[in-house]
């Protein structure tokens, strides 16, 4: 089952086994599964709960290439206690780009006007912003040009900043405009304007205990360092996730084990292998022995035959004979967080992120369930990718402020260690070096329709059980569903998809 999610506590690809049994229901299976995917998204180590939505949030159209929530922004969130007039919320968005060729086949789930790649109205934005807020006669006015033409050689321009004066105007900045305009010397290689807004104002205007936009901006302002010192790597490894010890986290296993224990002629038998990495054994604090023994746990209280198998290595290592795979046994396969950790064809040759589904088609599973984020950031180049980062988990940490108290220390340890650490290999690496990429579920299906699979259609009995669960929550909150796959979001942005496949 799934254990805990990519980004906080784990990665797994994991395979249920069932001894034959005559009249096998496969789409009553598929029922259990799907119902199991989208319950434990709330245990992923940031405790993200996502509630249903009101439907006049949501467009949706319908159409054999596009299916998905409709918004105008995938950015609804730019929030900051220290914004002020001249700063206005909705007058200078920069927005991530989500239409990026390869990555989009069936389009954004989403519906955006997408500003991020458009480098001319960028400047013109930043050039506004500076004159907003230091007149049209100040000395830095024409800063915004001098970095971009400055390059690695810009102290020219960096000597035009007035960063004292620029201080004094941190209380009416906008702070996720101004981790934009970092981001952008960075990706100029203006080094030392990049340094200046690190060092004299981003340093003072983030905090790890404020609002949503204070913290994230902190974990963004360290993978901007990062970047530039070329430690991102050492701090991926280096964060480790607290093994969660809460019961509740798998408590959805209990619907399942139920479910088989009153089939009838009895419950059938049950293996499943995990496949864990070193480094996401390092991440979460503790191997895959730990989810085999609360699973096992959960089957005897049930009467369910059941057996545990732990395969350690990394998904692109996997080969058949590491699957403990028995002729003629029904298999189910769950993907839970974990695609998108598997290098493609834009890192490696071997491509083992498409492998990968084929080795598993090749098994003809029942099911196989896939759950990943709803985010592009697999092949976008570093700024658009940055703005994507910053979009995305704006609306992440703002979801985890109405759910968490600020002074818990779970939801604090989960953000300072799980979530920073993946903001920081997004932004900080490239190459090998960058694990974390992510892709809009468009990219997914093309993948699994490339690799042999079509999608299996939503239960509408799974569809009530997650309405009814997320009333408990905050009405920002959304869940919305096409004939393909459940969409979780909070307020106007899609933040994770789920999905059920076959053989065809």
């Amino acid at each position: 089952m799934q254990t805990s999610q990519k980004h906080p506590t784990s990665a797994g690809i994991h395979l249920y086994h069932q001894q034959p049994m005559q009249d096998i229901d496969p789409y009553t299976q598929y029922q259990i599964l799907q119902s199991s995917a989208c319950h434990d998204s709330s245990s992923q180590g940031t405790n993200v709960s996502f509630e249903a939505c009101k439907e006049q949030y949501f467009t949706l159209e319908s159409s054999t290439g596009t299916t998905g929530l409709g918004c105008d922004s995938p950015s609804y969130a730019s929030v900051s206690s220290n914004r002020g007039p001249f700063s206005p919320q909705a007058s200078h968005s920069y927005h991530s780009d989500q239409h990026q060729s390869s990555d989009n086949t069936y389009g954004s789930p989403i519906s955006v006007h997408s500003s991020a790649d458009d480098s001319y109205e960028l400047k013109h934005k930043l050039r506004e912003l500076e004159i907003s807020l230091l007149g049209p006669e100040s000395d830095i006015v024409d800063s915004c040009n001098g970095c971009i033409k400055g390059g690695l050689h810009g102290a020219s321009s960096t000597a035009k900043y007035n960063w004292s004066q620029i201080e004094e105007m941190i209380p009416k900045l906008d702070l996720r405009e101004v981790l934009i305009r970092c981001a952008q010397a960075v990706s100029d290689g203006d080094v030392q304007t990049a340094l200046g807004w690190m060092d004299n104002i981003l340093g003072k205007m983030v905090s790890v205990a404020g609002d949503p936009i204070q913290r994230l901006g902190a974990y963004m302002l360290e993978g901007l360092r990062a970047r530039l010192e070329s430690s991102g790597s050492l701090i991926y490894k280096a964060l480790k996730c607290e093994q969660p010890t809460s019961k509740e986290l798998m408590s959805y296993m209990h619907i399942m084990y139920q479910a088989l224990a009153c089939r009838p002629g009895g419950p059938p038998f049950i293996r499943v292998t995990g496949v864990d990495d070193s480094q996401s054994f390092h991440a979460r604090g503790g191997g895959l022995h730990i989810v085999g023994k609360r699973l096992s746990d959960y089957a005897k209280s049930c009467g369910v035959p059941f057996e545990f198998h732990i395969a350690g290595m990394s998904g692109c290592e996997v080969e058949l004979e590491n699957l403990v795979v028995m002729p003629g046994e029904a298999l189910a396969v769950n993907f839970p967080f974990i695609l998108h950790h598997m290098p493609d064809e834009s890192v490696s040759t071997e491509n083992h992120r498409d492998r990968l589904l084929r080795l598993v088609k090749s098994l003809s599973p029942k099911v196989v369930t896939l759950v990943e984020q709803e985010s592009n950031t697999n092949t976008s180049p570093f700024f658009q990718r940055f703005v994507e980062t910053l979009d995305y988990y704006t609306a992440m940490f703002e979801s985890i402020d109405v759910a968490v108290p600020r002074d818990d220390k779970k939801r604090i340890s989960a953000e300072q260690n799980c979530v920073a650490r993946d903001i920081v290999n997004m932004i900080a690496c490239e190459g090998a070096e960058r694990v974390e990429r992510h892709e809009l579920f468009g990219k997914w299906r093309s993948r699994f329709l490339m690799a042999g699979f079509v999608p299996c259609p939503l239960s509408s009995s799974v569809m009530g059980s997650v309405r009814n669960l997320l009333k408990e929550f905050n009405e920002n909150y959304r869940v919305e569903h096409t004939d393909v796959a459940l969409y979780l979001g909070w307020k106007n942005r899609a933040m994770c998809t789920y999905s059920a496949w076959r053989c065809y």
